[in-house]
């Protein structure tokens, strides 16, 4: 059964369309996170959900009513949804079982009694009892977060929402309040979850949504998304993928410019000096070949380099376009080693996974490193 059902969702800011038409149905009990960039509108959509952001176009529907229809009353529909936010948001001027049960008592009609007896299980569960008198500016980062957590269950929520909820925490007390909301889990709570951690996100949801471009450009199980994207930004978001890019007009390029560029951009994201070496060698030798063989001695040519770098596993990938005469260099026979084979020879050693086609008079090369 669902229990959120957005469609056409839009959301601008002035000129800037930050959400451009988003639907998402979400099943009861299921454990969705959002990852993707920053700016890419993971809170501006958590915030829409509760029409803290108000959309320019879409529908809301929670738990078959809708939440943007014109004199609904959205406080009551609010109540289905629990928000933990970023920077917790306690009440400063309350302890902590006064944080927890003003709203389940003046809006759910509980006896004080009972929201006391319901908070003090809910503070047992995150380990907090002893707390409960304690006043926000005496708690930990990581125990405010979890008596947020607490404060969002004292009413019943057909869904949590959490904004990035471990962004303002010290590194020492993320793993505190994400045990809490793995806890939440194996409870089959409905949850969506905005966040940065992707370990965390891979073994908690039972869907990832990765935005992008102003939509869900790409969604799937955690094993989908994480082990096997489809689509280009998923790919380079995963993997952490950086880019450097040259392009060369004429065959009197100016190479210690290249060179000087692929050495930046393997100084900027850490790469070793061997694998910085490879990388200027290999695009030094295939630029000189491809010009040497398929621009029959003209001075203009048309290349174009990437260098693709993924700092989850280190690996470099190049790919190279070059129009002109087909030219695959590396379709020869390396028994022996002259001269004029010796830049392919130089590639063949230090690429593996090569790809060569040749489409529209453009020869278009992929390898990576070895």
């Amino acid at each position: 059964m669902s229990v959120i059902e957005v469609s056409g969702l839009k959301k601008s800011f002035g000129n800037l369309e930050v959400l451009r038409g988003i639907d998402l149905t979400v099943e009861t009990g299921e454990r969705i996170a959002i990852i993707g960039g920053s700016g890419c509108g993971k809170s501006v959509f958590l915030r829409c959900l509760e029409l803290l952001e108000i959309p320019n176009a879409g529908k809301i529907f929670i738990d078959g009513e809708e939440l943007t229809a014109p004199n609904v009353d959205i406080d009551k529909i609010r109540r289905k949804l629990g928000m933990v936010w970023q920077k917790f948001n306690l009440f400063t001027h309350m302890n902590v079982m006064e944080n927890l049960t003003v709203a389940p008592i003046k809006l759910l009609g509980m006896t004080k009694d009972e929201a006391h007896e319901k908070a003090m299980a809910l503070l047992a569960q995150v380990g907090l009892t002893s707390k409960a008198e304690a006043y926000p500016e005496f708690l930990s980062g990581g125990q405010q977060q979890r008596i947020a957590i607490c404060r969002s269950l004292m009413m019943n929520p057909k869904v949590i929402l959490f904004d990035e909820p471990t962004s303002a925490l010290d590194p020492t007390m993320v793993g505190e309040v994400l045990a809490v909301i793995r806890m939440l889990a194996k409870q089959d709570l409905t949850m969506i979850i905005v966040t940065h951690e992707m370990n965390f996100a891979r073994e908690v949801a039972t869907r990832i949504l990765f935005f992008a471009d102003g939509e869900i450009y790409e969604q799937g199980t955690p094993k989908e998304i994480f082990d096997a994207p489809k689509r280009e930004k998923t790919v380079a978001f995963i993997h952490k993928q950086k880019y450097f890019s040259y392009e060369i007009l004429e065959r009197d390029f100016d190479l210690p410019k290249m060179q000087g560029g692929i050495q930046m951009f393997a100084e900027k994201y850490g790469l070793n000096a061997r694998k910085t070496n490879r990388i200027q060698l290999c695009c030094e030798e295939l630029i000189y070949d491809m010009i040497d063989k398929t621009c029959e001695g003209e001075n203009v040519v048309h290349i174009t380099l990437d260098v693709t770098y993924a700092e989850v596993d280190t690996g470099v990938d190049i790919k190279f376009f070059c129009a002109g005469k087909a030219y695959n260099p590396l379709n020869k026979d390396f028994d022996e080693l002259d001269e004029e084979n010796l830049g392919a020879m130089i590639l063949h050693n230090l690429s593996k996974n090569y790809s060569y086609e040749y489409s529209n008079g453009v020869n278009k090369i992929n390898f990576t490193l070895a």
